[in-house]
């Protein structure tokens, strides 16, 4: 008779004649064995496919994290807090600077050491008391971060020249959004004049903000929130009028 070989769960060899009534269930057990392998090895196989899917899926979504946090960060809103020096105070001196995103997530907010002799802090506007800026930051190191944050961005605020010229530095005019000279909106709340930004503040967003010591955070966040809330009218208007000044 012929001797047919399989191989038991345990590795051992096994003749029909000797297994006798139970080859068949030998057999059986070898066949699901090798089914139940085979199934474990088109399961590592999918487990491989799932593993190379998930990770192109995650570096797509990496880069959509990228482009949403680049387009985020592609429009700042500024605002800054001032003291006084020299002869009662009259000159403006950069006590703090507040940057936030189009979310109005903070980017920047530090204090910054004072240059010479404070003789007016301002505190009922500025908030700004001394041990604020005693152990601020050097102005020189938080005046290249500002530079390099601002490089290519488009620069929301309020009457942002003066924040600008307290830091020393210069932004692309086309690349300023102030709500203190954008015509339309200066029309509609202060009849041409220049607005204050807690007016604006309440009659565009219906937010009640300065009520007592300024801050540039909070400051920066309305600007940016008007800005947002005008951004469609306000860039519209800038193409129509790109060849003036606005």
């Amino acid at each position: 008779m012929e001797r047919l070989q399989v191989q038991n769960s345990n590795n051992v060899n096994v003749s029909r004649s000797a297994a006798g009534s139970n080859w068949e269930a030998i057999r059986q057990s070898h066949d699901t064995s090798q089914t139940g392998k085979e199934h474990d090895e088109v399961d590592e196989n999918d487990e491989d496919a799932k593993t190379e899917t998930s990770a192109a899926l995650s570096k797509s979504a990496r880069l959509r994290q990228k482009r949403k946090t680049n387009q985020l960060n592609k429009y700042l809103a500024m605002d800054c807090e001032m003291v006084g020096v020299g002869f009662n105070g009259q000159e403006d001196m950069l006590a703090r600077v507040s940057i936030v995103n189009k979310n109005g997530e903070i980017i920047i907010d530090k204090f910054v050491k004072p240059q010479e002799a404070v003789t007016d802090y301002r505190t009922s506007v500025s908030g700004i008391r001394p041990h604020d800026i005693e152990n601020g930051e050097e102005f020189k190191d938080v005046q290249d971060e500002v530079v390099k944050l601002l490089q290519g961005k488009i620069l929301v605020g309020h009457a942002i020249r003066n924040d600008l010229a307290v830091l020393h530095i210069k932004h692309p005019y086309s690349h300023i959004r102030d709500t203190a000279r954008y015509k339309p909106l200066c029309r509609l709340v202060a009849n041409g004049r220049t607005p204050s930004l807690k007016r604006l503040s309440q009659a565009i967003l219906g937010q009640e903000i300065q009520t007592g010591e300024h801050n540039s955070v909070e400051d920066a966040r309305a600007a940016m929130h008007i800005y947002n809330r005008l951004s469609k009218d306000w860039e519209a208007y800038l193409r129509k009028h790109q060849h003036r000044k606005l």
